[in-house]
């Protein structure tokens, strides 16, 4: 897991920028609004005496001057094309039984609706069978019991989020700056990551010494859905009908928040072998198991004025040569094989800043404006094992600038221009490949529309 004294560099200043000693009035939240779905240390704090009943969506339009496989036609990949999306509209649902237990539910749909079903038929000789409905699909993105303990020690058993990194931790899309959640890290790893299992989370401390933590025990993620564009990212599981047991993932994060306004978070995630966790296993034998470690490490700052984060994810996955030389069916939705290799490593980093206009400007009246500019390196493939290639169109720097008006507390107007560099070792240096480039508007809303 050793980075490059380059991208050490880079890192040491991103997180300076984004921990800043603090010294102006913080608050937790600049909007004023706590996430829909909070993390399980927030759980039960909020005014509901029975139940609630709410959610988040999007919905943006962007122009683009790329086609839409970077991969197909060598370096020219231009195309001017516009597109419309609405990525999800989630229904949140929490239940209070009584002040000890608490049943948690949150039903995603993407895209637009169901999408695409697909069955593995053992008694047809294995094969996969899919069959299209729409483009989208409909998840149940959460459904838990919270038992209520202590202040320090609470457990949790469901399907529940997976908090690795700075996206998963806080993904409602009020509380990211762009119109899409920040592509470095949705890339190598599943976003937003929800997995089946047992949590245990509280807070302790106070002051300096105010911590707090979760740790889980979950679904591993599948080797099978592993590849070159994605990393690990595709490797949650879910597909089917039931998920696979054998070699769960352990997953564990901390969060320091002894600065008023600010947060600085780390989690770390392992399984022991992804390939056990194969919809068929057999075909990975020829080789002792794959271990997959991923770790973070995240920071956020925020006061009435300005809004500062920065992350980095990055990880180690065991035999990925031997994950890649793997075939599987031409009807599965996998994508890994020998022109498409999965990486020893991968790498992901970013910052960004955002100003509150009006905290700045005209703090008395006129509409709440954030400007603000991001900055990230990602590559799935930032490092191969056995010999293995990788390829440089995988590498990318991208910059994004844009405007979130915040016509309400809870409803956001977002606009925002990004270029994306590819396969360069410089975020400002010459490649042989067409730059991507996009305008994109959106808006996102978050709220709790009952509760009793």
């Amino acid at each position: 897991m050793r980075l490059s004294n380059g991208h050490w560099a880079k890192l040491s200043i991103l997180l300076a920028l984004a921990c800043p000693a603090a010294g102006l009035d913080a608050q937790n939240d600049t909007t004023g609004l706590k996430p829909a779905i909070q993390k399980p240390a927030e759980a039960g704090r909020d005014a509901f005496t029975k139940f609630r009943v709410g959610g988040y969506g999007e919905m943006y339009a962007s122009f683009l001057n790329y086609g839409r496989n970077r991969f197909y036609g060598g370096t020219n990949n231009e195309d001017e094309r516009r597109t419309i999306a609405i990525p999800r509209a989630v229904i949140a649902i929490d239940y209070r039984f009584n002040e000890a237990w608490q049943l948690g539910m949150e039903i995603e749909f993407e895209a637009g609706g169901v999408g695409i079903e697909q069955e593995l038929e053992n008694t047809e000789n294995g094969e996969y069978e899919t069959e299209m409905d729409t483009g989208g699909e409909v998840a149940l993105e959460q459904f838990h019991l919270t038992r209520k303990i202590a202040k320090g020690f609470n457990v949790r058993v469901g399907h529940h989020i997976v908090t690795l990194g700075l996206t998963n931790a806080h993904h409602e899309p009020i509380f990211f700056f762009g119109t899409v959640r920040p592509e470095g890290e949705t890339t190598i790893i599943p976003s937003t990551w929800h997995e089946t299992g047992l949590a245990f989370f509280g807070d302790f401390g106070d002051g300096l010494a105010s911590f707090d933590y979760e740790a889980m025990v979950v679904t591993g993620l599948n080797a099978d859905g592993f590849g070159r564009d994605n990393w690990v990212g595709g490797g949650r599981q879910g597909l089917f009908e039931v998920d696979n047991f054998k070699s769960p993932g352990y997953f564990a994060r901390v969060d320091w928040r002894g600065v008023k306004g600010l947060r600085v978070g780390g989690s770390i995630y392992y399984c022991d072998d992804v390939t056990a966790n194969a919809d068929k296993p057999y075909k990975y034998s020829k080789f002792d198991g794959a271990r997959l470690a991923i770790w973070s490490l995240d920071a956020q700052y925020r006061n009435p004025y300005v809004t500062l984060r920065a992350n980095i994810i990055s990880g180690n996955l065991q035999n990925a040569d031997g994950i890649t030389s793997v075939t599987l069916s031409n009807l599965s939705s996998y994508q890994h094989g020998a022109a498409r290799s999965v990486a020893h490593r991968a790498l992901a980093y970013g910052v960004e800043a955002g100003a509150n206009l009006k905290s700045i400007f005209y703090p008395s009246h006129g509409p709440v404006l954030y400007p603000f500019v991001r900055y990230e390196y990602f590559n799935p493939q930032e490092e191969a094992s056995g010999g293995m290639t990788v390829d440089s169109r995988c590498q990318v720097f991208k910059w994004v600038a844009g405007l979130n008006w915040f016509a309400l507390p809870n409803l956001v107007v977002k606009a925002d221009a990004s270029s994306r560099r590819i396969g360069t070792d410089s975020p400002f240096g010459s490649s042989d490949y067409h730059h991507e480039n996009e305008f994109s508007i959106g808006v996102a809303y978050l709220a709790w529309f009952f509760s009793k």
